[in-house]
């Protein structure tokens, strides 16, 4: 019988998604997944050489696909709130992202794994950000990298902290009334404006 060697990966990676984003990198065992993979641990090993290898794997192929499903190539106020709506319906479709980004900030004190190859990522999306700013269309009161972590937290704390969304705005209407809330909010704040006198953003 021929191995499915690339099947096999693909098991065990869908596997160690769901175990990490449960149990945070210390939380998850090898045993535990091949396991769920249905392989000996040794595969695992092999194709990916240690735990936080594999976890480091999870991760960037969880953030290829969010880069591929969500692109932002204009830089103006309409596509950026755009690009945060979106940002959010992906995180409320897959919360298991936010989840496996909580327990990396949780399990490294610093640097972290293939961090040159994540810096170089988001740097193309901040990039985008800056060339707006020196456009003039977009909001250059605060630095591009600030500008877009911002955007960021605006779309994903409604899943990395459900309790407090649902303590603060159950009220507040459906995901649609959020979403809406989160495009209007990200709009403003990328939005070109003459900053008053006590003016941050």
């Amino acid at each position: 019988m021929t191995w499915d060697t690339e099947d096999t990966k693909r098991k065990i990676l869908a596997a160690a998604t769901t175990e990490f984003a449960a149990n945070g990198p210390a939380g998850t065992t090898v045993e535990r997944i091949a396991k769920a993979a249905g392989v000996n641990k040794e595969r695992i090993y092999n194709y990916f050489d240690s735990k936080p290898s594999l976890f480091a794997r999870v991760l960037r192929d969880e953030l290829a696909a969010l880069a591929e499903a969500i692109p932002l190539t204009t830089p103006t106020p309409d596509a950026v709130s755009r690009f945060a709506g979106q940002v959010f319906d992906y995180h409320l479709e897959h919360p298991h992202l936010v989840r496996l980004l909580l327990w990396e900030g949780l399990f490294y004190a610093d640097e972290v794994p293939e961090e040159s190859l994540r810096r170089d990522h988001y740097q193309r999306i901040t990039e985008t950000f800056a060339t707006g700013q020196a456009d003039g269309a977009l909001n250059a009161t605060v630095p591009a990298g600030t500008l877009h972590f911002l955007l960021v937290a605006l779309a994903g704390y409604w899943v990395a902290m459900p309790q407090v969304a649902r303590m603060l705005t159950e009220a507040d209407g459906d995901d649609d009334t959020k979403r809406a809330s989160v495009i209007k909010a990200a709009r403003r704040l990328a939005a070109p404006h003459p900053p008053g006198p006590s003016e941050g953003i």
